[in-house]
């Protein structure tokens, strides 16, 4: 079997099972609490998060893993002998993607860097499509390749609860959050080449809204899923709801294995609590 690291920043999502499960190698971003600093996941939790905004009326900062962070981390795999495939949160939202390239090269060897162009575990599906194609004896470089052509295939969006958490981060106006609060409007947050936008605004009770979200998601691609893995990807939602969601994925009859993750602090950090997420890929 050759020997292949898969390695992503923590902004991945997977569940310390799946990170185990999967030999994945993952390096911590930095969330700011005031003027104090800890490793994402690692340090700090989603619900350290939610005690800090309710408390302080203002948002957690995040922040890149560092040059220096990633130097360590490759170095080590490099030494032994190993081809490093990294995959990284969106370039056009971190300078994560931009700061493993740059000590990629300073370690050298063979360090491939993925730019996912996603978040969360838009990112994790192509994490595992890598492992898959570990798995069958394909080389580094190959599966680089691979997954260049495979990164536009993710579908990646997110129904948000409450927009508060995105207007003290200043990604809509204190006016647009009031009204969409007061009509009960939770807004789908997709990833397209890279970068959120907006599409469409559900109304209604969100329980209802993130079951008519799921149900859409696989309605509009229908007959170009890809069936080996779909993630529901949530920030404190109800189990209830999830659930829900859950058994409308299970009941489309497509996907091999069906994941729930929850969203690390990173994500937590921009889109706050009762959020959700239905990840998964399509055919060309």
């Amino acid at each position: 079997m050759n020997k292949i690291v898969i390695s992503a920043d923590s902004t991945c999502d997977l569940s310390a099972e799946m990170v185990e499960r999967f030999g994945v190698k993952v390096l911590p971003l930095y969330v700011n609490l005031g003027e104090s600093s800890y490793k994402d996941g690692a340090e700090i939790q989603p619900d350290m998060i939610y005690d800090y905004v309710a408390e302080n009326k203002q948002l957690p900062k995040t922040s890149a893993a560092t040059i220096p962070d990633y130097i360590e981390h490759f170095s080590s795999f490099v030494q032994e002998g190993y081809d490093v495939i990294h995959f990284n949160i969106s370039s056009s939202m971190s300078v994560t993607h931009q700061n493993a390239r740059m000590a990629a090269e300073e370690v050298g060897g063979n360090i491939f860097v993925v730019d996912s162009a996603n978040l969360s575990t838009g990112t994790a599906l192509l994490m595992l499509d890598a492992y898959d194609m570990k798995e069958t004896g394909m080389d580094a470089a190959a599966i680089y390749q691979e997954l260049l052509r495979r990164i536009p295939l993710v579908r990646a969006s997110f129904v948000v609860d409450t927009l508060d958490y995105l207007r003290m981060g200043g990604r809509c106006s204190s006016v647009a959050a009031l009204g969409a609060n007061l009509l009960k409007l939770h807004p789908c947050i997709h990833v397209t080449d890279g970068a959120m936008g907006v599409g469409k605004k559900y109304r209604g009770v969100i329980d209802a809204v993130m079951v008519q979200y799921a149900k859409e998601m696989l309605e509009q691609n229908a007959g170009r899923i890809v069936g080996n893995r779909v993630f529901i990807t949530h920030t404190k939602c109800r189990p209830e709801t999830v659930q829900k969601v859950y058994e409308v994925v299970r009941g489309a009859g497509i996907f091999a294995e069906i994941y729930e993750t929850d969203a690390g602090c990173v994500i937590t950090s921009h889109c706050g609590p009762g959020t959700l997420g239905v990840l998964f890929e399509v055919t060309e």
